[in-house]
């Protein structure tokens, strides 16, 4: 019967020791610590007296066995439905987009070039602002799907370039390996080309997704009731600030930022090892 090596054994034990992210995870509860106390020692300061109690009726109400969405869940369900079909239309105008521009139409190529110049140097509210006023008028859609819309297009032209970048890294080798073979270009890229190069991709769509779930707290401007307008509504009339927005803190904290990644990464790591 044989045994492992004592020495690879203990070498896979102090690589896991040396992956796991002790140090980050340190500075990252020391720094939610200090804010933790800071806004907590300005608001004793100030005489704000906490009323944790009355935010559950805005979560949930349960009367005679029957259990209600209050007014929170209620706009993080909508948050929920604007953000996946947001992120499915948004994957698919940008693979589309990518695919106009590495394709050998000079019309195809212009118009996705004029997409992606307007869709990135304009912010997004002042699209939501047009989709809203000027196309859904005419196509006839509600302000729902009007920001859905106009989430997409936007996402989508970041969207675009990540698929781009994935596909035009690959080698080119791979492109002749299929003109070899006879593949068509759709069949290159279903088969060989797109494969790999969302494979390369998908950590950058993934950030693009919790961009997509941020952004999508401006659709309020449109008078969509998410989860942000749903936590100003109850601010404004109950004067509950603290409370209410760190309930829905889940929602606005930027997961993006390097300290964050730092340490998601490094758990994973950890797990995989």
């Amino acid at each position: 019967m044989s045994t492992q090596p004592v020495s690879t054994v203990s070498k896979k034990s102090s690589l896991g020791l040396a992956a796991f992210p002790i140090k980050d995870i340190a500075i990252y509860l020391s720094v939610i610590t200090g804010i933790i106390y800071i806004i907590l020692q300005g608001a004793s300061e100030q005489g704000y007296y906490w009323q944790w109690y009355r935010v559950s009726q805005y979560l949930y109400t349960l009367k005679d066995g029957t259990f209600t969405l209050g007014p929170l869940l209620e706009g993080l369900k909508i948050t929920l439905h604007i953000t996946w079909i947001s992120m499915i239309l948004t994957y698919t105008i940008g693979l589309a987009t990518a695919l106009l521009r590495l394709s050998d139409s000079i019309i195809g190529r212009a118009v996705a070039r004029v997409y992606l110049e307007v869709a990135r140097n304009t912010p997004l509210i002042v699209q939501l602002f047009f989709v809203y006023f000027v196309i859904a008028p005419v196509l006839g859609i509600d302000r729902l799907f009007a920001a859905i819309l106009a989430l997409s297009l936007f996402e989508g032209a970041y969207a675009s370039e990540i698929y781009r970048s994935g596909i035009v890294s690959l080698h080119k080798g791979q492109w002749e390996a299929c003109h070899s073979l006879g593949l068509t270009r759709f069949d290159a890229y279903r088969k060989v080309i797109l494969p790999q190069a969302i494979r390369r991709v998908l950590p950058p769509l993934t950030s693009q997704t919790i961009s997509l779930i941020k952004d999508s707290s401006l659709v309020s401007v449109i008078a969509v009731y998410e989860m942000t307008m749903q936590a100003n509504a109850i601010v404004a009339e109950t004067f509950l600030t603290f409370e209410i927005y760190f309930t829905i803190l889940p929602e606005i904290f930027r997961t993006d930022n390097q300290l964050f990644n730092s340490v998601y990464s490094k758990c994973s790591l950890f797990i995989i090892l």
